[in-house]
């Protein structure tokens, strides 16, 4: 066996080793420098804790010179064996740790990693320009909530995560996969919204996650609103939102402004925006004409509808209509009310 052959197959055999037998090796190194130091009567270097912090500044080539062997013994076993061999031992280990972190990073990028992830945003398809767009407005919308939960992008499409720094993502061959769609946790996830370029993929998603996550709010988009209808007669708790762009041109043409008006109130960059607050508990009753106008004079926030139990949204509420614990108001405002001190509401 020739110099090049025997250094291959050296070399094929470290790349192989499992970290279990760098951890053996590293053990061995450090039981075989002590044993050998400890022979050439180098007594300073053998005490403990002063041979590992020796061993690792010697192995790793630092050299502070604090500590040296002092007999020519010793100087042999450090020259011979402790430099070259810990060299080689601290060389692979940190190339390993490397070559892991770099994977690991690798796989985030493409989506193929595991997530551990709880109550979070997961957001299922893309649509290019559109998703971007979606992940922008629930990022801005984050800043604002007192909890800052997670988002993950999960796709088919042959793309790496958009945005690195700000998502998580996962990358998987079908939507309706357990195993795929466990790498997401889907299960797991407080809210999941599904936009996909063809309104049969946003229904079968949607009815998958349903069976997965039923507890979750799952919001769908579709384009042809006789399927949003069709989804929501078999999963009644599927907020399904339908394209309403013909709507607001129709809308335009007898109301001027109707359409800029809407993109204002979904808006979250600037001007006033719509938003959403659950009634708490109360002490007792309180009325949507006493919420109307407390909400208007401590807050400068306008209410505009009102969602019972059922999640049916009644817009413009009458004034006299009870509320309830658990009822959602939606407000027009700046920015969204942090904190409402429900008992000042209570205004004849």
């Amino acid at each position: 066996m020739t110099l090049y052959q025997l250094r291959k197959l050296v070399a094929r055999y470290f790349q192989e080793m499992r970290w279990y037998s760098i951890v053996l090796a590293f053990f061995l190194y450090g039981l075989s420098s002590w044993l050998l130091l400890a022979w050439a009567d180098e007594q300073a270097l053998t005490r403990w804790p002063d041979f590992l912090y020796f061993l690792v500044v010697t192995s790793s080539t630092v050299g502070y010179g604090d500590l040296s062997p002092g007999t020519e013994a010793g100087r042999y076993v450090v020259s011979l064996f402790v430099i070259p061999v810990g060299l080689s031992l601290f060389a692979l280990i940190l190339g390993r740790a490397a070559a892991w972190v770099s994977s690991q990073w690798f796989k985030g990028v493409k989506g193929l990693k595991k997530l551990h992830v709880q109550q979070h945003i997961l957001v299922i398809g893309w649509n290019g320009q559109r998703t971007l767009h979606l992940l922008n407005l629930l990022l801005r919308e984050r800043q604002h909530m007192a909890e800052q939960q997670q988002i993950v992008l999960c796709v088919k499409a042959e793309i790496d995560n958009p945005m690195p720094d700000c998502i998580d993502f996962v990358r998987v061959e079908s939507f309706n996969l357990d195993a795929d769609m466990d790498r997401a946790c889907i299960s797991d996830a407080a809210v999941i919204i599904i936009d996909n370029e063809h309104d049969d993929i946003t229904m079968t998603t949607a009815l998958y996650a349903n069976q997965r996550n039923a507890g979750s709010h799952i919001l769908a988009y579709f384009q042809d609103e006789s399927l949003a209808r069709l989804l929501q007669t078999h999963c009644p708790n599927v907020e399904c939102t339908p394209s309403v762009a013909v709507e607001m041109l129709a809308k335009s043409a007898f109301d001027p402004g109707s359409s800029a008006l809407h993109h204002d109130l979904l808006s979250v960059q600037e001007g006033q925006a719509q938003y959403s607050v659950t009634i708490p508990n109360l002490a007792k009753p309180l009325s949507v004409g006493q919420a109307f106008r407390a909400l208007k004079e401590k807050y400068d926030a306008t209410l505009i509808g009102l969602a019972d139990h059922s999640k049916r949204i009644e817009l413009n509420p009458p004034s006299e209509k009870p509320l309830n614990s658990g009822d959602k108001l939606y407000y027009i405002a700046v920015n969204r009310i942090r904190q409402i001190d429900w008992e000042s509401l209570y205004v004849q």
